[in-house]
Order: C-alpha cells, then structure tokens, then sequence
C-alpha cells in the first residue's frame, strides 16, 4: 500500500453516516471513492454540488460536472446544484460536519497552511479559509515529511496561514495527532511505525496518549 493510500485508508474512517462532508483539493476528494456503499453521506463541494458520487468511469464521464479541483465526478441521486453563494452560506451557516483538507504545513497549536506557498503562482485562495472556520470539525490529511525529508508538523507555520489554531485531527502516512487545549497530542501510529521514528521526523513538540493506538489496536 503505497503512503497516500495509507493515509486516506486511516481517514475514511472518520466520516461517519449521515454526514455532511467537505472533502478538500488533492488526496481529499480520493476519500469519494472509500466511503461505505451503505453510508448516507453527502459530500459538497463549494463550487456547488450537494451530493457528489465516486469519480466516473469512461461511459459517465460529464465534462459539466466537476469539484472544487476542478476533476470530473459524478452525483448521487438527489444530488443538487447551486451557485457559490449557496454554497459558502452552507459552509458559513455551520451546515458542515467535517472537512477533510490537505495540508502544508501543521503547527502544534493547530494552526493550517494550505492554500499558498509564496512566490509560486496560485489561483485564488479557493474555500478552505471558510471551511476551516465554518465547518463543526476539521480533520487534515497530509504525508508527515515534505520531498527533502522535512517535517511538515512544525512548532510554527513558516507558510502564510490558512486559520490558527483551526485543526481538530492531522492523520499522516505515519501517525494520527489530536489537537486539544493541552496542546498536540499523539493518538495514533500507523501499523509498521515505530514512535522514534515518529518523534524523529516530527518538529513540532507533543505527548503521548496513555492508550496509543497501532491501527485502531490497543498497545
């Protein structure tokens, strides 16, 4: 199982049914694909669609019907559209129970970059600065190290900040931290991960959970 699969295998299980859920650009919107056939869940997208499906095969291919991301997907049955108003007063009105968004960087005090690294050429800051404020939990998914082998779970954000101290749950490729008003806290390891290697390739500061899981198993 290669890493992204590692990580969206661990955060499909926090969508739970009869949710409404927000699933965030990149390695978010692959989750589409895992939620169980017989949930009730409702996925949005800001760009507005209530009720979106598993990507399409060749033969559903719609090139009108796309996400945020601007991929194709399909809908469900009883899915709805609506213009972006609609759509950010859901995400405002506190209509969301989960995002699912990726990330950047992490701080310790639950603070997100997601949305900009500077000098590179972005598009617009796109809906997560609303998701991160509007939406009732915040679970963010991203690899624990960056492509120099950097932790991207810092003491303090170095990017520009998407919402302080906003995170609610961070599920890497190697662990599973909750955010809580003692400070980050390490619930989880992935199956195969040692907890040096987790303190090794994490900047930021953090305690142990007395009953640390291994995959959802008791230690």
């Amino acid at each position: 199982m290669d890493v992204r699969q590692k990580i969206i295998k661990r955060a499909v299980q926090e969508i739970q049914d009869g949710m409404n859920v927000n699933l965030g650009i990149g390695i978010p919107t692959l989750l589409a694909n895992e939620i169980p056939a017989e949930y009730s869940v409702l996925l949005q997208s800001e760009n507005g669609l209530l009720g979106i499906g598993p990507y399409p095969d060749e033969k559903q291919v719609d090139p009108d019907l796309i996400n945020a991301g601007k991929e194709t997907v399909t809908a469900v049955n009883g899915a709805s559209y609506f213009d972006s108003a609609e759509s950010f007063a859901m995400i405002r009105g506190g209509h969301i129970d989960l995002a699912i968004l990726g990330g950047m960087e992490v701080s310790e005090n639950g603070d997100l970059a997601n949305w900009m690294i500077p000098g590179k050429m972005v598009k617009g800051m796109g809906g997560a600065m609303d998701l991160v404020n509007g939406a009732k939990r915040i679970v963010v998914i991203m690899e624990h190290v960056n492509k120099y082998g950097e932790s991207k779970i810092k003491e303090e954000c170095t990017l520009p900040l998407t919402g302080k101290g906003v995170v609610h749950r961070l599920i890497t490729d190697l662990a599973v931290f909750d955010f809580t008003p003692e400070g980050m806290v390490l619930v989880e390891t992935q199956e195969g991960v040692t907890l040096e290697e987790v303190k090794g390739k994490t900047e930021a500061s953090f305690t142990i959970c007395p009953e640390l899981l291994v995959n959802s198993v008791s230690v």
